[in-house]
């Protein structure tokens, strides 16, 4: 009987283990988990906030685990490779218990990043990243009942947590220190965002940063006052601090294991690590990017998910390969829907490729259907031999944005060109597309701009439809 101990419940622990449990009903598998939540939806923790799921309870992903054991409150705090053991303790009590293994995996994720600026640790300032988290940022909305909010990083917690405290009638400030928010996407599409949220009421700054966060005075009526890099200052009741995360893998880094790329443990594609019998998996690990052809940090609980899944079933002895991401996330803010897979061009071309894109905008259905909306497609791929290498999207959060970027990320997994999107046969009703869907005449833009290149005084890389 195989013994398998995980350290960390949510994506990648529990599916490590459902999957262990899966291939080998005999195997004795155990997580350790540090807090008392496994399997909860951290992505879920804005729509917490928001009142869009008012029962905190609603956000596990299950609440049966049959065949295996978990430990609430046992923090790991040492991984002994030579004794094949890890050391935890106990919360509430001073007690530390040692837990042995045939197999570890290691599913430890990330921690938010606080950034050094004086002010960040002042009552009223939060991370949001853990269930203890958002209880913390629901008290505060209780017992203060804030008027303003400041946050800190438009990224994608930052922009859905504007949409969180907007609906629940605060006046959002949101501070983004690159050009654009969500820098994630092209500048383009990055533009269309931030008005989408000025439209909603949230004050937007771009390429500033936070300096200073300290208590305001007291004639100002708000708890905290923000001072950016420009000087200005921003009364605020709640300051929000989302400026990204950083593997945890310090744990079994301490023990021997390599790292990599942002500090994350270097794994092979089974999940192995270099330690004997150790896997890895989710946020505390690289990634290997399917088109980039070798290892990123990406921190996406989709791809958590399908390494733990990897991870367990190698941990009772399968030999599974991680077949690889392309980084494909959707994002959905007030009523828009922002969708990416594979390749920005700037990415595409550091990576050696020699990328053409074009922008394109189209109806996302049929015009003379009511509630068509615009849509805006940004296809990428290699000139002269077609090769897909990416694609962005933005509309209306009910075009089915995200599904088409799906059907994108299908393409580039199976290394389709562009001309290959025009053969698919994808479905077709007025409502809901048109007989081209918007992704093919995309790509039928995509090849006239390629063929149009080489013609004197015409830039055709942003044709519009």
């Amino acid at each position: 009987m195989s013994r398998i101990l995980i350290i960390g419940g949510s994506d990648a622990g529990i599916s490590a283990a459902l999957r262990a449990r899966e291939l080998d009903s005999a195997a004795a598998v155990t997580i350790a988990l540090a807090d008392d939540y496994p399997n909860f939806s951290i992505c879920g923790l804005p729509y917490l906030i928001s009142g869009e799921t008012p029962d905190w309870r609603a956000l596990a992903h299950r609440t049966e685990f049959p065949g295996i054991e978990i430990l609430r409150g046992h923090t790991a705090t040492l991984i002994d490779p030579s004794t094949k053991s890890v050391t935890v303790e106990v919360a509430g009590t001073k007690a530390k218990k040692v837990l042995s293994y045939e197999r570890l995996v290691v599913a430890t994720g990330a921690t938010p990043i606080r950034p050094e600026l004086p002010g960040a640790t002042l009552d009223g300032v939060y991370l949001l990243h853990t269930m203890a988290d958002s209880f913390a940022v629901q008290q505060h909305l209780t017992d203060h009942a804030p008027k303003t909010a400041v946050i800190v990083g438009a990224g994608y917690i930052g922009l859905e947590m504007a949409d969180a405290l907007t609906k629940r009638g605060l006046q959002v400030t949101l501070l983004s220190r690159t050009g654009t928010v969500l820098p994630t996407v092209e500048p383009s599409f990055g533009h269309i965002v931030a008005e989408c949220l000025r439209r909603y009421g949230v004050t937007v700054k771009t390429a500033i940063s936070a300096t200073r966060i300290e208590s305001a005075a007291p004639e100002s009526g708000a708890l905290l006052s923000v001072t950016d890099s420009e000087g200005a200052r921003h009364a605020a009741d709640l300051v929000l601090l989302a400026v990204g995360v950083r593997p945890a893998s310090d744990l079994a880094h301490a023990a021997g294991a390599l790292c990599g790329v942002n500090g994350a443990l270097t794994v092979t594609r089974q999940m192995r690590s270099n330690l004997p019998d150790v896997f890895a998996a989710g946020d505390c690990v690289e990634t290997y990017h399917r088109l980039l052809d070798r290892s990123v940090y990406i921190s996406l609980g989709t791809i958590a998910h399908k390494q733990g899944r990897v991870a367990g079933e190698n941990a009772v002895g399968g030999q599974r390969v991680f077949a690889g991401a392309l980084g494909t996330q959707s994002l959905k803010v007030f009523a828009l829907a922002i969708a990416r897979t594979g390749l920005l061009e700037d990415e595409a071309r550091a990576a050696g490729f020699d990328p053409l894109t074009i922008e394109a905008e189209m109806f996302d259905h049929k015009a003379y259907v009511p509630g068509a909306k615009r849509m805006h497609v940004r296809l990428t791929a290699e000139r002269g031999n077609g090769r897909l290498l990416g694609a962005q999207i933005v509309g209306d959060s009910h075009s089915e944005i995200a599904k088409r970027v799906d059907v994108i990320a299908a393409a580039l997994f199976q290394g389709a060109v562009v001309d290959d999107l025009n053969d698919m046969d994808l479905s077709y009703t007025p409502p809901f597309s048109s007989p081209w869907d918007p992704l093919q005449m995309a790509a039928q833009i995509w090849l006239q701009a390629e063929a149009e290149q080489q013609r004197p005084g015409e830039d055709s890389r942003a044709l519009r439809q």
